[in-house]
C-alpha cells in the first residue's frame, strides 16, 4: 500500500522550505522531496535575505540562522569598459541597527539550516530523490508523486511544486507551458575568499556590515543583464547574468562575461588575491508579470521559481519565494481547518492572496520592463558609455571653456541617439517604470 500525506513539497529552496514548515507547524502531515545531496546543494542565488519575509514564517530565525552581514551600503554601478559611474551610493546608519532588514547569506548553509527548522516542525524530508512526474486520479486531479525510486509512488492529497525555474515537473505534467529562453536569464558566480580585515578594509565597513553592489552597463556586451558583488563575512560573491535568448546568440560564454567582470578597473581592487571557493550557475526566470504560467489546480500549487516570482529590477527573489511558499502553505491549512477538499476552485485562494500582496503589484508594476530591455538593447549600453565619456571630459581640465565642453558633450549624446531617440527613451522609461 503507497503512503499517503496531507501535503508533499518537491523542492527546498526557500519557497519549499517556507511551505514545508508553516504546514508541519500547523500540524499536516508533510513530504519534503529534494533531489539535491542535502538541501542547497543544488540551489544558487547571490544571495541576498530579505528579513522581513522570513520574519513572518520564524520570527526569532536571527538567533539561529547563519547570517553573513548585514547590508549597510547600497552601491549601482554603471560600467563601460574601462569606465565606471558610481553616482548613486546609499549608506545608513540605521540599516546597521538591530533588527536588520538585509542580510547577505551562503545559501548551502542557510538552506541546512532552514531545512532543520522544517524537520524540527515535523515534516519527512528525503534527499537524493528526483521526482519524475505527478500521479492523476482518472478525473485528472493530482494525487500525489511518482518518484525515480523502487516503489516510489507516493500520494498526497496535494502536491507543491517547488522545483525551481526548470519547472520541468510542471511542464511535463502538461500544468504549464514550456519555459521560454526570452523568459530567463543564466546567471553564473564565484565565491572567493577573502580575509575579513581585508573585506571589511578595502569596503569600508567593520563588524558585521555588508555592502551590495549592484552592476551594469556594458559588462554584458549588449546583453541584457546585470552584475553583482556582494559581501559575506569571509568571502565576497561575485556573478553576472545575462538574458538565455541573448547569450544563445552571442559567442561569449558565461564564464568568460564572469572573467571580464573581474578583470574590470572598478571592481579588480575590491578582489586582488582572492582565492576562489566555489562556481555555480543558474537559471533564474525573469520573465515578469506576463510570464506568470498558472499557479494552482485540482490537487496542486506552484511557488516561488517554478512560478517566476522574481522582480528582476530590484534583484529580488528570495522573498517572493518564501512569501510565494507561506501563502501556499496557508492556504491549504485554512481550507482543512474549513473541512474543505483541496479542488481548483478552493485553491484559488492561494491566487487572491497573491494579488493582494506585493508579490503581484511588484509584478504588475514592472510588467514592461523585460520587454522594454529586450526591445531596447542599447539602454544598457550606450548610457552607461555615454555617462562615462561625459564625466571624463568634465573632470579633464584642459583650459578649454566649460560652455564648449558642454555643447560638445550634449553633441556626442544627441548623434548617438537624437532628440527624438532620447525622448522615445524617456517616454519608455516613465513607461515600463511609472
Amino acid at each position: 500500500m503507497m503512503e499517503k500525506f496531507d501535503v508533499i513539497v518537491v523542492g527546498a529552496g526557500p519557497s519549499g522550505n517556507a511551505a514545508a514548515y508553516t504546514l508541519a507547524r500547523a500540524g499536516l502531515s508533510v513530504l519534503q522531496l529534494e533531489r539535491g545531496e542535502s538541501p542547497g546543494t543544488k540551489n544558487v542565488q547571490g544571495a541576498i535575505l530579505y528579513a522581513d519575509a522570513l520574519e513572518k514564517i520564524i520570527p526569532d530565525f536571527r538567533d539561529s540562522a547563519p547570517l553573513e552581514r548585514h547590508v549597510a551600503e547600497q552601491r549601482m554601478w554603471l560600467l563601460d569598459e574601462n569606465q565606471s559611474c558610481t553616482g548613486a551610493t546609499y549608506r545608513d546608519a540605521r540599516f546597521s541597527q538591530e533588527p536588520h532588514n538585509r542580510y547577505t547569506i551562503i545559501r548551502a548553509r542557510f538552506d541546512r539550516w532552514f531545512s532543520g527548522k522544517v524537520k524540527d516542525a515535523g515534516a519527512l524530508v528525503i534527499c537524493e530523490t528526483t521526482v519524475t512526474e505527478l500521479l492523476r486520479d482518472p478525473a485528472g486531479k493530482v494525487i500525489g508523486v511518482r518518484t525515480e525510486r523502487a516503489q516510489g509512488d507516493i500520494l498526497a492529497d496535494c502536491v507543491i511544486l517547488a522545483d525551481g525555474a526548470n519547472a520541468l515537473l510542471g511542464e511535463r505534467a502538461g500544468l504549464r507551458p514550456r519555459v521560454k529562453a526570452e523568459d530567463m536569464a543564466l546567471a553564473v558566480k564565484e565565491v572567493i575568499f577573502l580575509p575579513r580585515e581585508t573585506i571589511e578594509s578595502r569596503f569600508n565597513i567593520a563588524d558585521t556590515q555588508g555592502v551590495v553592489i549592484e552592476i551594469a552597463g556594458n559588462i554584458t556586451h549588449g546583453m541584457v543583464g546585470t552584475g553583482f558583488l556582494y559581501t559575506n563575512r569571509d568571502s565576497l560573491a561575485i556573478g553576472i547574468g545575462c538574458m538565455l535568448a541573448d547569450m544563445k546568440r552571442q559567442s561569449l560564454t558565461p564564464c568568460q562575461l564572469l572573467e571580464g567582470l573581474k578583470r574590470h578597473p572598478a571592481v579588480q581592487p575590491l578582489i586582488e588575491g582572492a582565492e576562489m571557493k566555489e562556481y555555480s550557475a543558474h537559471l533564474i526566470p525573469e520573465g515578469g508579470y506576463r510570464a506568470l504560467p498558472q499557479l494552482y489546480g485540482e490537487g496542486w500549487l506552484v511557488v516561488g521559481d517554478s512560478a517566476g516570482f522574481v522582480n528582476a529590477v530590484h534583484r529580488e527573489g528570495s522573498n517572493l519565494a518564501m512569501t510565494s511558499g507561506r501563502f501556499a502553505a496557508e492556504t491549504l491549512i485554512g481550507l482543512r481547518q474549513a473541512g474543505k477538499p483541496f479542488t481548483a476552485a478552493n485553491l484559488a485562494a492561494y491566487k487572491r492572496r497573491l494579488d493582494d500582496s506585493f508579490v503581484m503589484a511588484d509584478l504588475k508594476k514592472y510588467q514592461g520592463v523585460p520587454e522594454l530591455l529586450h526591445d531596447h538593447p542599447h539602454i544598457l549600453g550606450t548610457y552607461p558609455r555615454f555617462l562615462g565619456d561625459a564625466a571624463r571630459e568634465a573632470l579633464t581640465v584642459d583650459g578649454e571653456p566649460k560652455r564648449d565642453k558642454q555643447k560638445r558633450i550634449l553633441g556626442e549624446l544627441t548623434r548617438k541617439r537624437s532628440v527624438l531617440g532620447l525622448l522615445g527613451d524617456a517616454y519608455r522609461f516613465w513607461r515600463a517604470f511609472r
